[in-house]
């Protein structure tokens, strides 16, 4: 039986040699903030299921956008890989600028959570897949609805966006 290897060979972030998560989400937020991300993603989510109306901004930021956010689920993918202590057991500041959002009591404590969560449901090959048919239904207008549930894997990408903050933001205190 072959052994299949995930490929994380990102080539929107290269680097010299292989990266770590925390490297491409640092790199991540570097080209993008993170209230313009999620609006984005909502925008693209809301033109593709939208009939006969396409997304107006330029079709090269949308698929760039697509590849940063791929790195993304990858950085996540990797750390829960790592399962470093130092993520996890991070205390919780009282002084924090940044409110839950989404996330749930545990899932603020322990930003970690929400990458394992979304890796328990869905794997990197759908989540690629998922934002392919997003920005496919988004960029053009067509007949036909997307034939996958488009919301869950929406909310992880939105929740893994808060989170990828967070770990970044308390790591830098």
């Amino acid at each position: 039986m072959k052994k299949n290897i995930t490929d994380f060979q990102c080539p929107y972030w290269a680097v010299g040699k292989k990266p770590s998560g925390l490297q491409l989400m640092e790199k991540f937020f570097q080209s993008n903030d993170l209230a313009a991300s999620k609006e984005r993603l909502n925008s693209i989510m809301n033109y593709a299921v939208k009939r006969n109306i396409r997304i107006k901004q330029d079709p090269s930021v949308i698929l760039l956008f697509r590849q940063s956010m791929q790195s993304l689920v990858r950085a996540g993918y990797l750390i829960t890989l790592k399962k470093k202590k130092g993520i996890t057991n991070t205390p919780l500041q009282n002084n924090s600028a940044l409110l839950p959002g989404l996330l749930s009591e545990k899932e603020f404590q322990n930003p970690l959570l929400v990458f394992k969560n979304a890796f328990k449901e869905y794997s990197i090959e759908e989540f690629d897949y998922f934002m392919s048919g997003m920005i496919y239904f988004s960029l053009g207008i067509y007949d036909h609805v997307p034939e996958r549930n488009m919301v869950s894997p929406y909310i992880h990408l939105t929740k893994m966006l808060d989170a990828a903050h967070l770990i970044l933001e308390r790591r830098a205190k």
